[in-house]
């Protein structure tokens, strides 16, 4: 294991450790961001590539997953802002083609409130699992470079029955940000790339971001992430490093660095991207699990903290800001994935960890 250490501040030792420990729960690469009033601290722990010594990256680039919806929401409510989407009209005003129903409003798709069926499959209260694109196992890492059309998930989706009449209760689908993309792209005659650049990139100077749409390219430098899987009573470890995101689309196809999600969720917290009625309804939460439009709220000791986190195939990345934006955790994480996603609990309690360490006050002080 190699651990590096940078930036302005005081050591961290608590910082580094952390990370440390990841790397001995199974994570392959952690690369870790804090910007708070001790100043900002960047370090790294693991490696770059499985068998080799390189240092793991500081600031390289990392499919984001769901942090992804954060992206995709921010710029939805900077078009409402616009005046150039409702966020209470029916999504089907601006998608006519998919004969959504007219109760499902745009602001429904961002808060998940939709009751849409998810493209990438659904577990039912009752453990019934109805499965959705393919994106487990062998058949998985077969077609991991196949190309699906944002309508086709969309036209999936709807060929099953919802999930409860829209409004009446939550339920996370990646496809109703699919849904939200497409407004962005119909309302502005633009694809969410170009726009995507106009609104917050542009803007921010953030040059490490990108949403690939069916490119399986991610930019250097980077970490490398891996699948296991099985194949004829034999496990086998593949990089999927290399992968086309579009199965899972605008709930997750994004790519980005510590450094940009720092600069995009400080100046998001802070009031610079929407105006304060935009932030005010982005930040607040349904009653399920406190997720407002594209955001997560939790309460901790310190108050509250927004984030939205997501995962993908042997990668993950962490955004959490408080709600000035002046202190922010950003992390990206690289592992061996396969489908049982082993490493899930390891990821919640990391999670945690850096929650009750940089937010809470908990450790270290």
């Amino acid at each position: 294991m190699s651990t590096t250490v940078s930036g302005q501040g005081p050591d961290r030792p608590e910082l580094q450790k952390a990370i440390e420990e990841l790397v001995e729960s199974g994570f392959v690469g952690v690369q870790l961001r804090v910007n708070d009033e001790q100043g900002e601290w960047v370090g790294s722990a693991g490696v770059r590539e499985l068998g080799q010594s390189a240092k793991p990256l500081t600031n390289g680039h990392f499919r984001t997953g769901s942090t992804t919806k954060n992206f995709v929401a921010t710029s939805v409510l900077m078009l409402v802002a616009e005046g150039r989407i409702g966020l209470d009209a029916p999504a089907d005003d601006y998608l006519p083609e998919f004969g959504l129903d007219r109760r499902i409003t745009v602001r429904m798709l961002l808060q998940h409130t939709s009751g849409i069926f998810n493209h990438t499959g659904e577990l039912y209260e009752d453990g019934t699992i109805v499965l959705g694109v393919p994106w487990q196992g062998k058949e998985w890492v077969e077609n991991r470079f196949k190309t699906y059309l944002p309508e086709e998930l969309v036209r999936l989706s709807l060929s099953k029955p919802a999930r409860f009449a829209p409004g009446t209760g939550w339920s996370y689908a990646n496809t109703n940000y699919v849904l939200a993309r497409l407004v962005i792209e119909k309302v502005t005659g633009r694809s969410f790339t170009e726009e995507l650049q106009r609104l917050i990139l542009g803007p921010l100077g953030m040059t490490g971001t990108v949403a690939p749409g069916t490119s399986p390219e991610i930019p250097e430098p980077h970490n490398h992430s891996y699948y296991r899987y099985e194949d004829a009573g034999q496990e086998r470890t593949v990089d999927v490093t290399r992968q086309n995101p579009s199965w899972v689309g605008a709930g997750g196809d994004m790519i980005s660095t510590t450094k940009d999600l720092h600069t995009y969720f400080s100046a998001l917290m802070s009031g610079r991207l929407l105006p304060a009625e935009m932030l005010a309804e982005m930040r607040t939460p349904e009653a399920t699990v406190g997720y407002g439009l594209g955001v997560f709220a939790q309460e901790t000791d310190s108050g509250t903290v927004f984030h939205h986190n997501g995962a993908t195939m042997g990668s993950a990345a962490l955004m959490y800001g408080t709600p000035d934006g002046s202190r922010t955790l950003t992390a990206g994480m690289t592992w061996v994935d396969d489908a049982d996603l082993a490493i899930a609990p390891a990821f919640q309690a990391a999670q945690q960890r850096f929650v009750d360490e940089v937010f809470s006050g908990k450790l270290g002080r």
